[in-house]
């Protein structure tokens, strides 16, 4: 990828989070500065246990402390907006940050949006994303959408601790997508030497290959040592098995339609971004859990 070095800093938001901290990293070692955006200045990202070179640290209350996030995006030109963790009304804390960024001065938002982005969309915080892209395109600032895929890492937090992954996925597949690979397509729309190029552009960010749940417990039984199934439950059932949990219901739905979406083939879309706008082939699934073993460490064992 051809880079240059933006002359006003990037807001990253989000940066203590899985996606946020891999961004604020790539940045860095581009000579890019930034604005680390986070509730705790503790919690931070750092490089080898000191400051990151180059970026700034930026506290705000969360997206709807408007006074916090205006000035945490002031003077920044572009900001990388990580959407905001799921909620009865996430639309809304996303507007409060859009609204921040044009009321700073912002030029660009790069938004972490959601694959089949779509107000009808089977998932149902993918319709979260829709209204939040269309915030955005209505902001009038230059704008590009990441429409990321799940995640590999949470894939392997989808399994019970009695080693079975349960949900309404039928045979429906997934083209699940790593962090890293994510991030790495964040640096280069963020660092494009010409980055008109991807004013008003959409690019879904998959993984190379979609699986089934039951490819996907093979998988993991693989690396871990212990026998993982995939229980493929009714939409009735999964509710069921998620009412223990006592979580709010846009929460819930949220889970069950994930299964759901899987099923009626929302999920299972393979894009060419990752080689395209990374130059290198995405890392699959099984190439993940070899590369990152810390993080299903929780799934190793000598179950049946």
């Amino acid at each position: 990828m051809t880079i240059a070095v933006p002359s006003r800093p990037v807001a990253v938001t989000g940066a203590s989070g899985e996606l946020g901290r891999r961004v604020a990293l790539r940045l860095a070692s581009e000579g890019a500065a930034q604005r680390l955006v986070v509730r705790d200045a503790a919690r931070a990202p750092s490089s080898a246990g000191e400051p990151i070179p180059g970026a700034e640290v930026a506290v705000a209350a969360g997206f709807r402390d408007q006074a916090g996030m205006e000035a945490a995006f002031r003077g920044v030109g572009t900001v990388f907006l990580v959407s905001a963790r799921e909620e009865a009304d996430r639309v809304t804390t996303h507007r409060a940050a859009i609204a921040a960024a044009v009321a700073a001065g912002v030029e660009r938002i790069v938004y972490t949006s959601f694959v089949g982005a779509a107000s009808d969309a089977v998932f149902t915080f993918a319709r979260d994303h829709a209204a939040t892209e269309e915030a955005i395109r209505a902001s009038g600032l230059r704008h590009t959408f990441l429409r990321d895929n799940l995640y590999h890492l949470g894939l392997a937090r989808m399994v019970g601790d009695d080693g079975v992954i349960r949900g309404p996925a039928g045979e429906g597949r997934v083209a699940s997508v790593a962090h890293d690979d994510v991030a790495d397509v964040a640096t280069a729309v963020l660092l494009a030497a010409d980055p008109g190029r991807h004013d008003g552009r959409a690019y879904d960010v998959t993984g190379p290959a979609p699986l089934t749940m039951a490819e996907v417990a093979e998988a993991l039984s693989s690396a871990a040592g212990r026998r993982i199934t995939y229980h493929a439950e009714t939409v009735d059932e999964a509710y069921a098995s998620r009412a223990g949990y006592a979580a709010p219901q846009v929460e819930v739905d949220g889970w069950v339609s994930s299964y759901t979406a899987i099923a009626a083939g929302e999920l299972g879309v393979v894009s060419d971004a990752v080689e395209t706008l990374a130059g290198r082939p995405a890392q699959s699934f099984v190439a993940w859990l070899g590369e990152n073993p810390a993080a299903w460490a929780h799934l190793r064992g000598t179950g049946s």
